[in-house]
């Protein structure tokens, strides 16, 4: 290698690789195979490379990450620690002890890495989604720990399954599940859109609220966390149908904190920005997209599943203590634009 340069490993930054002499080339090259550019992993500059496997999808493979450790270090694989760089989950034990909590939108992204939070730090997991398979595999990996619900948070039988599952005790409640737009401005947004997000961002949150806030009145107690977003902060990160579903979305929670607010339940919401999850927004309008774009160019660097998972599950838990009907920019500065 170049230098003096430090060894590149799977678990250096993408920002290291890129500007590293040799790891740049390297990554550099592979992204002109697929006919794109180092500013696509810009808003990842700070993952280790490992996390690309799971975050492209399929796109980068481990064995392709594993080839280009060895070619970056002259055929030798070299020592590794094993420390991720960056940062790194910090598992808080018995934070959640004799807690249950049912968190929505589990199979995947936010959602599970919220229910993994909860149930490796004690808690009972009411772990809810579409996706069965996903969501069993999640079981299986926290155990006893994680009851799954196959459910759809919409429709009234369901959300009385998802609290019959929590067996009369439900002390808290993350409405994380959600579906995005297609950036359509009013004039163009179809009514399947426009109703499609707010069924789901908006009345299955409001169901599943109405649904557990009757234990929660009856113990004193009890911690609702909403997942907004970026769009509830401002008109310029979404279309109008996810835009104003979101701003619903924080009405719905100061409108319950300040009702619930003296009988000690607790409801606040996360405005997540950019996060590397599964729900991507697809563009269907050139003029949305137009006027959106720009824009995006400006974002911060996306987060973590798990990192939006650590801002969810400090509001639900006690150490949020003091904050009720605040709504949580967590979104790398995004909001300080």
């Amino acid at each position: 290698m170049a230098g003096t340069a430090a060894a590149l490993t799977a678990n250096s930054t993408v920002g290291d690789w890129l500007d590293h002499p040799e790891g740049g080339q390297l990554l550099r090259g592979l992204l002109a195979q697929s006919g794109m550019d180092a500013d696509r992993l810009t808003p990842v500059r700070g993952f280790a490379l490992q996390q690309l496997v799971e975050l492209s999808q399929g796109a980068v493979t481990q064995d392709v990450v594993d080839d280009l450790v060895l070619r970056a270090n002259g055929g030798v694989a070299p020592e590794d620690t094993g420390e991720v760089a960056g940062w790194r989950e910090r598992i808080v034990p018995g934070r959640f002890d004799g807690r249950t909590v049912v968190v929505t939108g589990a199979a995947s992204g936010i959602g599970r890495a919220t229910a993994s939070r909860i149930a490796r730090e004690g808690g009972t997991v009411v772990a809810v989604d579409l996706a069965a398979e996903p969501l069993q595999a999640l079981a299986d990996e926290l155990g006893e720990r994680v009851t799954p619900v196959v459910g759809d948070i919409t429709r009234v039988e369901d959300v009385e399954r998802i609290v019959a599952a929590a067996n009369g005790q439900v002390h808290g409640l993350a409405n994380v599940a959600g579906v995005a737009d297609d950036f359509t401005p009013v004039h163009e947004v179809s009514d399947a859109v426009w109703e499609r997000c707010f069924r789901v961002n908006v009345d299955g949150s409001f169901r599943l609220m109405r649904a557990v806030l009757p234990a929660m009145l009856a113990a004193g107690r009890g911690s609702i966390v909403n997942v907004a977003s970026e769009a509830a902060l401002r008109g310029s990160a979404a279309g109008a149908a996810y835009t104003a579903s979101k701003h619903a979305v924080v009405g719905l929670t100061r409108s319950a904190a300040f009702m619930y607010g003296p009988q000690g339940i607790r409801v606040n919401a996360v405005a997540p920005g950019g996060v590397a999850t599964g729900m991507r927004p697809t563009s269907a309008s050139e003029f949305g997209q137009g006027r959106i774009a720009p824009l995006m160019a400006l974002i911060p660097p996306v987060a973590t599943a798990e990192q939006l998972a650590a801002s969810i599950t400090f509001l639900l838990s006690d150490d949020g203590v003091n904050l009720n009907g605040a709504i949580l920019p967590s979104d790398g500065g995004w909001s300080v634009q």
